[in-house]
């Protein structure tokens, strides 16, 4: 048994002087063996994880693995919940009536193999030193470390037992890596740890300096998830969806169109037997916030950027997301924006809706939203949704 005190140096270390290769690999396969790999050879499918490293408005798993379930592929998604200004998966979800994000093994298995799709939390025993080293990393300030992140992503992700895994690396202002340089490190070291362990892998290099879509929110973004499904929905949305889907088929070998899927209506019905696999109910709309506070804007101009950190911090603020990770969330409460950069607004236009439970929480959010948007000319550092693919 390491003591805390121990680990926290050795954290400390990596922190300051990294791993190599031969090391992370080492670190990352220690990690895997404290728990289970999870044998999913009887799913008669390939199967394909997908991993975002978070973003706001980033509601992109909930149609994209409906959609590569339409495909072909079956889908073993272990998905996390949100910290900070940025949203969780299980807490989107959370937030249809009846839905549930524990499944069992056996059940898991099945519903693999009926469905296709499965979006549920990881079991406490795929790779358990993970929750020890994360708490430790809280505390001792190396959350940052890069080997850290990719070695506590890939651990959980090789450990699932996928054939394939793609991975959406996001930049920018409301990344949780916010440099492209480090960005595009870390996804070249998590590529390369997943197929060092016989698992095949590519990432995306995508885009956080705008939030994604037109929510952030968790019964707010599966509405609009929903609309994407439905065969409308956000360009961004759609866009990268259907990009992460190409990719996440061509991993697993199978031949197959995505936009048509989504266009046709398979990837709702999958949409439908998966929520309602999980005793979800498909049919449910979302329950509204009692309390809306709207933002107008005090010019006619173009709208040059949307700083996706200040919309994040926002919607947590309104209590769409937690500051620990024992915190309750809201499935009501975010943001809702109502241009993006390259929109031209006229004064008095609704640009930010404000949904909240609890009205004290405004004020805070509505600080949190200052400088927010700013207005221009031109759109500020414009660079593509979808930078480049590794892997």
């Amino acid at each position: 048994m390491i003591a805390d005190e121990q680990a926290s140096a050795l954290l400390m270390a990596i922190l300051f002087r990294g791993l190599n290769p031969r090391e992370l690999g080492t670190w990352t396969r220690a990690m895997i063996n404290t728990g289970i790999r999870m044998d999913l050879s009887s799913v008669d499918r390939p199967t394909v994880d997908k991993h975002s490293t978070g973003g706001v408005g980033d509601k992109i798993t909930l149609p994209l693995c409906p959609l590569v379930a339409a495909c072909g592929p079956a889908v073993s998604q272990l998905s996390g919940r949100g910290l900070g200004h940025t949203g969780g998966t299980l807490d989107k979800m959370e937030s249809i009536p009846g839905w549930r994000a524990n499944v069992a093994e056996a059940e898991y298995i099945e519903q693999l193999k009926t469905v296709g799709a499965v979006m549920c939390a990881a079991g406490a025993d795929l790779a358990p030193a993970d929750r020890k080293m994360y708490s430790l990393r809280d505390v001792t300030a190396t959350v940052e470390a890069i080997p850290l992140i990719a070695s506590s992503i890939m651990a959980k992700k090789i450990a699932g037992g996928a054939d394939a895994l793609v991975l959406d690396v996001k930049f920018g202002s409301g990344a949780f890596v916010p440099e492209i340089e480090r960005g595009r490190e870390l996804a070249e070291i998590m590529v390369g740890l997943g197929e060092a362990a016989g698992v095949r892998t590519a990432a995306l290099l995508t885009n956080m300096n705008t939030p994604l879509g037109r929510t952030a929110g968790n019964g707010l973004e599966v509405t609009e998830s929903v609309e994407v499904l439905e065969g409308g929905g956000p360009a961004d949305v759609v866009e990268l969806t259907i990009a992460l889907a190409e990719v996440m088929c061509e991993l697993a070998g199978v031949d197959a169109d995505p936009g048509k899927k989504l266009r046709d209506g398979s990837a709702m019905d999958s949409w439908r037997l998966m929520v309602a696999a999980q005793g979800g109910d498909p049919n449910a709309v979302m329950r509204r916030a009692p309390h809306v506070e709207t933002v107008t804007a005090g010019e006619s101009a173009m709208l040059s950027s949307l700083d996706a950190r200040k919309v994040g911090e926002a919607a947590w603020r309104l209590g769409a997301g937690r500051s620990r990770k024992e915190d309750a969330v809201s499935e009501a409460a975010g943001v809702v924006w109502h241009a993006v950069p390259g929109d031209t607004v006229e004064a008095g236009q609704v640009l930010f809706e404000l949904h909240a439970d609890d009205p004290q929480r405004i004020p805070d959010a509505l600080e949190a939203l200052e400088g927010a948007a700013e207005f221009g000319d031109s759109v500020v550092g414009e660079l593509p949704l979808i930078l480049e693919r590794i892997g």
